[in-house]
């Protein structure tokens, strides 16, 4: 008993310990946690949620109508259908610009701006995926780092998913969901210059390009018909040594615009420059979007775009529908892939490859 007692007084002394479970405590019934696939939520509460302008209820929202599971999807569009009553109220403004020429920068300087004078402002900010991996950087919320934190603002990176135009494809939907939110102004910035970006157009009221000084030279990289479709013309980054050739390069626009079609009727198309570092020629920004709802509300041409833009969105969902279908075909990819051999090695003309692939579609 007495050697019993000295190891104990011992460092080396290890105690037995309990019999149990690892963590000392009794053995219990609970279950391991496992994540569930399906969760269930109230259309109704949610939509009420996102009305009364819930972030973190707009941000699942719009997850449910990206997701890739028929199930989250047909909630998403439940959902919408809901919010629907409580949409068309917002400006809608697309962004698009070269490279280099600081759409992010430019937006997070609007964007507080807006958020300052009273407005609500979503950021729709369009991330580009890789074509090899599908990835996506969805970095413009760092780069957004003081709008990000006002509470008039939302900010949600979208990857393009290999859409045309730099648009992911629920990226309308969205908007709705947004303005159902609240938000008075939707921002979309898009991936960058190119002759899909009319994909953009027809889904916005108000279309700006950002371009950088030296006229000429940005010409030769950007086609006629992507300054067709801007009703502003920015030339950004316009402060310091840089001042004196960015207002230059606006005069030179401004000729050049004059022999252009304007991308709204009774709209004539303007260029300035801006400083979104400096905050110059922000607010006269905004007071050119103001005169041109002014101008197109009043010409009755404001209602006229929002129509076809959903006239032109229904028939884009319907060829994205039969798309959809016609490759969810389980053999339908090897059956394309075959006819695809015959038509590069001369066997088959490409009218006689369709006539053969959708009479195997009717014969089966």
């Amino acid at each position: 008993m007495e050697r019993q007692s000295d190891q104990q007084k011992s460092a080396m002394h290890v105690m037995g310990g309990l019999k149990s479970t690892h963590d000392g405590m009794g053995q219990t019934t609970r279950k391991q946690f496992r994540r569930s696939h399906k969760i269930e939520i109230s259309v109704d509460d949610f939509s009420q949620e996102i009305r009364q302008g819930s972030r973190l209820h707009l941000a699942k929202a719009i997850t449910l109508l990206e997701s890739t599971v028929a199930e989250d999807k047909k909630t998403g569009q439940r959902l919408l259908q809901e919010l629907l009553p409580y949409t068309g109220k917002s400006i809608r403004i697309g962004i698009t610009g070269v490279p280099g020429a600081g759409k992010s920068t430019f937006i997070e300087a609007f964007g507080k701006y807006l958020c300052e004078q009273g407005h609500k402002v979503a950021v729709l900010a369009i991330d580009p995926s890789s074509s090899l991996s599908g990835g996506s950087i969805l970095g413009d919320k760092t780069r957004m780092e003081e709008l990000v934190k006002h509470p008039n603002a939302f900010i949600r990176p979208s990857p393009t998913a290999g859409t045309l135009g730099g648009v992911h494809k629920k990226t309308r939907e969205t908007m709705l969901l947004c303005e159902a939110a609240g938000y008075d102004i939707i921002l979309i910035e898009t991936v960058g210059v190119g002759q899909s970006e009319t994909i953009v157009r027809g889904m916005v009221d108000f279309f700006m390009l950002l371009v950088l000084t030296g006229a000429g030279d940005e010409l030769q990289g950007m086609k006629k018909g992507i300054m067709e479709l801007a009703d502003l013309l920015i030339v950004h980054k316009a402060d310091g040594d840089n001042l004196k050739m960015s207002k230059k390069t606006v005069a030179e626009y401004k000729q050049i615009l004059h022999f252009l079609q304007p991308a709204s009727p009774g709209w004539i198309t303007k260029a300035m420059p801006v400083s979104s570092i400096e905050n110059t020629g922000i607010h006269e920004v905004w007071d050119v979007i103001r005169n041109f709802m002014d101008v197109l509300s009043k010409t009755g041409f404001f209602g006229i775009r929002r129509q076809n833009q959903t006239r032109d969105w229904f028939h884009t969902m319907i060829s994205d529908r039969l798309m959809d279908e016609f490759y969810g075909v389980p053999e339908r990819k090897s059956q394309v892939k075959h006819l695809e051999q015959g038509i590069i090695q001369g066997e088959l003309t490409v009218s006689q490859a369709i006539e053969n692939l959708f009479d195997q579609d009717n014969k089966s």
